[in-house]
């Protein structure tokens, strides 16, 4: 049973309810000229409330999809910082390239390392080029860096190449700036492309730590003057014999995306200025930019060097002089006779 206040209530509201349809009939019933006058003052007074929180609620919505798209706009900018180095290091890495072709000149090709996954992968690597492309067996693979490999089979749109990381690796090198050769390989036992291994380093012979090793261009596959690794410190030495030195590789075969991919008729030649080594050859050029462009030059020829004297040979000994018979003595020096 309702109480007096709630049946109160119940009364107010609808007879609020009945004045709110009466006003509304007489409103529709008005002409147009007045229906706007009233329109706009019930908008000013019992309506402003009303109107004032749908604004409000207009307004909270854009800015929600304001800050919605702002976030997405900072996950954006978030994401393309955190791949702008790797960006960065391949754009510096294709642009090293193209400056190595375009001092190399002619007799190579471009490719492109192909991803693969399995028990060889960081030994051998599949590129993006073949024999429809001038690749040919036994091409040397080099990066803008050094040499990354060597080309094993050729199929007519791809080929397999050789890593330095491969345990059948073999590159005659000879450190730069002397005339002291050995032959680089990876290094067994360790971890596969962390270091390489110069090997049959006469005992004599000492390097310093930092000093870099090139291909020496004997065997008739690399070119003279490719950068292969720089000297780290002694690994082992044969007492009276040999010193094996632990280099750190040039180029990692991990990092290498694209390669350049040299001829085989081009082992004869000497690079040694394309990458900055310090073995110029009668072949090599230089590059000299100025203000018209780029010119070649002939590279000056290289410093002749004293050969050294073998412990095992003596100068020939002196002949005798003979002496000769004493002849007469002056005439100052003759006593008068008595």
């Amino acid at each position: 049973m309702a109480t007096g206040s709630n049946r109160y209530a119940t009364r107010a509201d609808t007879a609020v309810l009945a004045a709110c349809v009466v006003v509304s009939l007489v409103v529709l019933a008005l002409p147009a000229g007045l229906k706007d006058p009233i329109a706009g003052a019930l908008r000013r007074t019992v309506l402003y409330p009303v109107l004032a929180v749908q604004r409000r609620t207009a307004r909270s919505a854009e800015e929600r999809e304001r800050l919605t798209a702002v976030r997405a706009e900072r996950d954006s900018l978030a994401l393309e910082t955190t791949l702008l180095p790797e960006l960065r290091g391949e754009n510096a890495r294709l642009r090293a390239l193209l400056a190595l072709g375009g001092r190399l000149g002619h007799g190579f090709v471009t490719g492109e390392v192909l991803h693969q996954t399995g028990v060889a992968d960081g030994l051998t690597m599949v590129l993006s080029v073949g024999r429809r492309d001038g690749v040919e067996p036994y091409s040397p693979v080099l990066t803008a860096r050094g040499l990354l490999g060597l080309v094993r089979t050729v199929d007519a749109r791809t080929s397999i190449a050789l890593a330095w990381t491969h345990p059948d690796f073999r590159a005659s090198a000879v450190v730069e700036g002397t005339a002291v050769y050995g032959i680089v390989r990876s290094q067994p036992g360790g971890r596969s492309g962390e270091l390489m291994e110069l090997v049959g380093v006469p005992y004599r012979e000492q390097l310093l730590p930092g000093t870099r090793v090139v291909t020496s261009g004997l065997g008739g596959v690399f070119p003279r003057g490719i950068p292969l690794g720089t000297v780290q410190g002694t690994l082992t030495e044969a007492t009276g014999w040999e010193r094996t030195y632990v280099l750190r590789p040039a180029v990692h075969p991990a990092e290498a995306g694209h390669v350049v991919v040299i001829s085989p008729a081009r082992a004869a030649d000497t690079v040694a200025a394309v990458f900055g080594s310090g073995l110029p050859g009668p072949d090599s050029v230089l590059v000299v930019s100025d203000s018209t462009g780029v010119r070649l030059l002939p590279a000056p020829p290289a410093p002749r060097r004293r050969p050294r004297p073998r412990l095992d040979t003596f100068p020939p000994a002196a002949e005798p002089r003979q002496q000769e018979p004493p002849g007469p003595p002056p005439a100052s020096a003759r006593r008068p006779a008595p």
